[in-house]
């Protein structure tokens, strides 16, 4: 037996609401329609908040959080990103930096935010994929309290070391740790980190014996590594880029999928034979968990699209950076995958959180 609609006029203002139902509110209708009266009423009432969400998006200042402190390659993105979002979509995006405890502090803040699209953060595999492995206890799941909304890349890491090191590539480089086990000492920008990671992974895979140095940035290993005072530092290509340009540094390869057009005669691990060593310390833009799905995909168009222009290419080439361009579902999944591919990494590696 079928009800008949005991909503009259609701049905109607919803209809008013939009001539194409959002796929959140569709779905709300389907349900409301095989429900009884009390149940109906209040879906109806959902799917109004729903419309009415997603289409008045944005309608105010939208805060976007980097949990790190000003000028780093996060906070670069971040702004980028928002002064695109600002001019596309008619509304103010504003960059807060947040830092504290490695990025956890704002990230923490936005995990606990509304997800009504007005709170987001820069995240990255060193908060959201890394740091986790890091510690027993951790303020948040970054998967489950976390709307994933689009890619924006990153820089690859780099293998450096001082010009006095006789070693001119890679090959050379492992054969001379090999002669003389334990003696090198290498800079990462800290306990944890991408470079310290990927230099972990080196020893494993080429089998030989380094020891890591950790200092409380990259900036600092590097000004290290051209003092003398390390052989050797393990870094993202951002921060050696300078010194490997003025022949401060070496590069003996790149942690890319392919060479970086920047530095042409620099290969990449993979070519190298060590394909394993392969990542980039990749930033993007998320939210709360609960995002409405039309928000996401607003913001993940817009994000690729920032991201596509010529300009914007033009200032992260320098750096070795790629633009991402993965679609909400793809993001989460590849967030998904690389969560799952560096917790073995950290663990093996003995890395704790500071």
């Amino acid at each position: 037996m079928r009800h008949s609609d005991p909503l009259g006029g609701r049905w109607a203002i919803l209809a008013r609401c939009s001539g194409k139902m959002t796929p959140v509110a569709a779905s709300l209708s389907q349900l409301a329609r095989h429900s009884g009266p009390g149940l109906a009423g209040l879906v109806a009432l959902l799917i109004a908040g729903s419309q009415a969400l997603a289409q008045g998006w944005p309608a105010k200042t939208v805060r976007i959080i980097v949990p790190f402190a000003p000028g780093g390659t996060a906070d670069t993105l971040g702004r980028l990103v928002s002064q695109r979002l600002s001019d596309t979509l008619k509304e103010n995006f504003i960059v807060e930096n947040r830092p504290g405890a490695g990025g956890i502090i704002g990230s923490e803040l936005v995990a606990k935010a509304a997800p009504d699209g007005y709170t987001l953060v820069v995240s990255g595999v060193a908060t959201h994929c890394i740091a986790p492995a890091l510690s027993k206890s951790f303020p948040f799941d970054p998967l489950r309290d976390f709307t994933h909304i689009a890619l924006f890349g990153g820089p690859p890491g780099v293998l450096v070391v001082n010009p006095a090191l006789p070693a001119q590539d890679l090959k050379q480089f492992i054969a001379y740790a090999r002669k003389e086990p334990g003696k090198l000492a290498y800079g990462s920008p800290g306990n944890g980190t991408q470079g310290h990671l990927i230099a972990e992974q080196l020893k494993q895979v080429a089998g030989i014996e380094m020891t890591h140095v950790p200092y409380k940035g990259a900036s600092l290993a590097v000004a290290d590594l051209i003092a003398g005072h390390v052989p050797v530092t393990s870094t993202t290509l951002t921060t050696a880029a300078t010194q490997i340009k003025a022949g401060r540094a070496r590069a003996l390869a790149v942690s890319a999928a392919k060479r970086v057009p920047e530095f042409p005669d620099v290969p990449t691990f993979g070519e190298m034979g060590y394909p394993e060593l392969t990542a980039s310390i990749w930033f993007s833009l998320s939210g709360p968990a609960g995002m409405a799905p039309e928000i996401v995909s607003r913001l993940n168009a817009e994000v690729r699209r920032a991201l596509r222009a010529s300009d914007v290419r033009e200032r992260l080439r320098p750096e070795g950076i790629e633009p991402g361009d993965l679609d909400p579902r793809q993001f989460a999944a590849f967030v998904a995958a690389e969560l799952k591919r560096w917790g073995p990494i950290v663990r093996a590696s003995g890395a704790t959180a500071d």
